[in-house]
């Protein structure tokens, strides 16, 4: 990749630094919380509703410091992080969490901030300079051409030029490092160049080595360029522990030992323990908290009443308004957000082989195969078997259909990352919507015209322009309502077995009060409802009375004894209750089921979003 030269900085302004501190900060989960963690599993120990998380916590994480939040699992760390980093709204705990003295204003904090979670929300099919230039993109303002610079620069900073061009892998296809794809996760968060960066557990799960690499690369962000680093470590090395300015030592979510390492060695000599060899200091501290605990500061301890009466009492959730910075806006305007992120969505999809290349050769064979199948539906040229051509529309539409759940786990992954971008700020849940809609109308058309093409004549349907060409429209506007509702329902699951569970009852359902095995006026009232909701309803009567529908059908005989005709075409739609009318206002309402869909799906993200903000 080319390395833009050095553009000097605008005005020549000072960055603004941040500390934070906390003072007596205290954090419980109320029942309905805990309730929601045991049901999603985050938690792996038992947490009863009530129990402080957090106990009487103070703090402070300086400018140009690299602190370190330690302790054993359950320590209370990484809920620490997440209050400091403005995850966790400050209504929600007692005490006070300050940035540069001010109250802080979590919507704020966490755009000019960057958070690192344990997990690492990647793309694996595009590459590692394409995942940065996205991010660098979405958050930072400004033209293309400072967006390539700000990439070119992280990529020498983070030591990734060497697999720029190499894509991220997944767990199945192995590219990428552990650790390389670690320091890709903290670039993504560093495209913005925020002053606070937080990290849940950057260590976790790399070798000695790659743990040192990526330590010693924060520790040279926080020095040289003033930023407030912030991490979450559970076993640290020795080498790793030297170069940590603070070390904040958690146990059952009270504050043991808050200062350098130097001091914590001290403290443990103080209170007559000897350090073994091959021990680091850090490892032994966790092996002793109950001494550590008897000997804090007794002036530091409430009971329960002095929190509970904090609890009440103590507000935190105050705004600061006398800071311009304040002002809370995106990166980009809608459309330039909406056109970024359908190109990036263009390469996940296309890159994705086995649904692009799947869904293209489904179409072909089946087309062909149906075709073949029902292509010899006639006796001779005055009758036709129509039973045997409702038959190839009913089975077509529930092939449509059902053809489009392979999406669900795309929007699944999708959503994951959807929740951590949108909750920092970079872009609009509606752009998101808009852009994933965008991106599959040519795609999906592609996959009705080629499965068009063969089925249509080879069935022997209506040997018209006219005809062919609505056939096509009403078979992608089928595909379309399919998506469009798999999508909505992507974001309503929670995995994606329910997904396929729920989705495959509900489309199951609407072809049974499609009118196909039971009529209109068979249904029992209380059910009439889902005949007018099923996706089959209105794409089968659209079948019908393309192919037995206008001047044709007048003429057409579908039904004759002795050269004598029983029933003609406008005849059999007129049995059906079906009109000329319906043909293109039923498409109408099939375009009302794509949007309505894409709507509830935007809602349903947004309701998200808003929850992982607030």
């Amino acid at each position: 990749m080319e390395i833009l030269p050095r553009k000097p900085d605008s005005g020549g302004k000072q960055k603004t630094q941040f500390r934070i501190t906390t003072k007596k900060l205290s954090y419980k989960l109320s029942r309905r919380v805990t309730d929601h963690y045991r049901f999603c599993s985050v938690y792996k120990r038992e947490v009863s509703p009530g129990a402080y998380i957090l106990k009487n916590v103070t703090c402070e994480a300086k400018p140009g410091h690299i602190s370190a939040i330690a302790g054993p699992s359950g320590a209370g760390k990484t809920t620490l992080l997440e209050i400091l980093g403005g995850v966790v709204p400050t209504n929600r705990i007692s005490g006070r969490v300050l940035v540069n003295e001010q109250p802080m204003n979590a919507e704020y904090f966490r755009r000019v901030s960057g958070y690192v979670t344990q997990d690492e929300a990647l793309f694996p099919l595009l590459s590692v300079e394409e995942t940065l230039m996205y991010s660098a993109r979405l958050r930072m303002h400004g033209d293309l051409e400072r967006a390539r610079y700000r990439v070119g620069e992280l990529l020498k900073e983070l030591g990734l030029e060497q697999v720029a061009n190499v894509r991220i892998g997944s767990e199945s296809c192995r590219s990428i490092s552990g650790g390389e794809k670690r320091r890709v996760s903290i670039g993504v968060d560093l495209v913005h160049d925020p002053a606070v960066l937080l990290l849940d557990e950057p260590t976790s799960g790399l070798d000695s080595a790659s743990a040192f690499h990526v330590t010693l690369l924060l520790k040279s962000m926080a020095a040289k360029q003033g930023k407030t680093v912030l991490l979450t470590i559970h076993q640290p090395g020795f080498r790793i522990l030297e170069l940590f300015d603070q070390i904040l030592l958690l146990s059952n979510g009270t504050l043991l030992h808050r200062g350098s390492l130097q001091l914590l060695e001290q403290r443990l000599g103080f209170l007559g323990y000897t350090i073994p060899r091959h021990v680091n200091v850090m490892e032994f501290a966790m092996e002793v908290t109950e001494a550590l605990v008897m000997n804090i500061d007794q002036e530091s301890e409430m009971d329960e009443s002095e929190l509970e009466e904090q609890y009440e009492y103590l507000p935190t959730n105050l705004i600061p308004d006398n800071l311009s910075e304040n002002k809370l806006f995106y990166a980009n305007p809608p459309l330039n957000e909406v056109l970024i992120l359908s190109q990036r969505f263009s390469n996940n999809i296309f890159r994705t082989k086995e649904l692009f290349l799947a869904r293209i050769i489904q179409a072909i064979l089946a087309g062909f195969v149906l075709g073949t199948i029902f292509m010899n539906v006639t006796n001779d040229k005055k009758r036709v078997k129509f039973q045997t051509h409702i038959g190839f529309f009913a089975y077509s539409l529930t092939f449509l259909l059902s053809s489009t759940t392979e999406g669900l786990p795309i929007y699944l992954q999708e959503r994951r990352i959807l929740m951590r971008e949108t909750s920092r700020g970079a872009y609009r849940v509606s752009s998101y919507v808009i852009s994933n809609t965008l991106v599959f109308l040519p795609f999906l058309l592609m996959v009705a015209i080629l499965y068009t093409i063969p089925v249509y004549w080879l069935v022997g349907l209506r040997r018209q322009i006219d005809g062919f060409l609505y056939f096509t429209m009403v078979v992608w506007m089928v595909i379309l309502m399919s998506n469009s509702f798999v999508a909505c329902f992507s974001a309503l699951v929670q995995n994606f077995i329910t997904g396929t569970s729920l989705v495959a009852g509900v489309m199951g359902s609407f072809f049974l009060f499609s009118g196909y095995f039971i009529t209109k006026e068979d249904i029992p009232k209380y059910w009439i409802f889902m005949h007018y909701l099923s996706l089959f309803k209105y794409p089968f009567e659209c079948f019908m009375i393309n192919e037995y529908g206008g001047e044709q059908g007048r003429s057409r005989c579908l039904a004759s004894v002795e050269d004598q005709c029983l029933l003609y075409g406008d005849q059999f739609l007129t049995q059906k209750g079906l009109k000329e009318s319906q043909k293109w206002g039923n498409l109408s309402v099939m375009f009302g089921f794509i949007i309505g869909y894409r709507f509830l799906c935007f809602l349903i993200l947004w309701y998200r979003s808003r929850r992982a903000r607030s």
